[in-house]
């Protein structure tokens, strides 16, 4: 098995609701390296750019507008298979049809406000991870 990197945030909702110790715990716990951890506010541009895959999508403001909310927590992770460990461990993306102890099953509290992201595949991890930590990324510290 590969040792991946992949990326991983804590999404305002779960930030806001008090969640973050007890996700970077379950991180940890599940066997991942956290190799870079930072809390911040994201900019509109930064987050369109983000999520651009999904900008003819109905939600996309919707969900431009939850992850600008508040402060997020931003993280490379390291183990084998990184990116499959973390979607299994993180769940489906609606927290209702999660399967139990996931962290969207425990944390999240809709679709729309679901608690954490994960790259679906190692391209995209690491394009989320040079995007999210390049040093010019528009973040301010919060």
């Amino acid at each position: 098995m590969a040792i991946e990197q992949t990326f991983a945030m804590i999404k305002p909702d779960a930030v806001e609701d008090g969640y973050t110790g007890a996700i970077i715990s379950r991180i940890e716990q599940e066997g991942f390296t956290i190799l870079r951890l930072e809390k911040c506010l994201l900019e509109s541009e930064l987050v369109e750019e983000f999520y651009g895959e999904h900008k003819e999508r109905s939600f996309f403001g919707e969900m431009v507008d939850g992850i600008c909310s508040g402060p997020v927590i931003l993280m490379a992770l390291e183990r084998e298979n990184a990116v499959a460990g973390w979607r299994d461990l993180i769940g489906a993306t609606d927290p209702a049809k999660a399967a139990d102890n996931t962290l969207r099953k425990l944390y999240g509290r809709h679709i729309g406000s679901n608690a954490v992201h994960g790259s679906d595949a190692v391209e995209t991890a690491e394009r989320e991870l040079d995007l999210m930590f390049s040093d010019d990324s528009e973040t301010d510290e919060a």
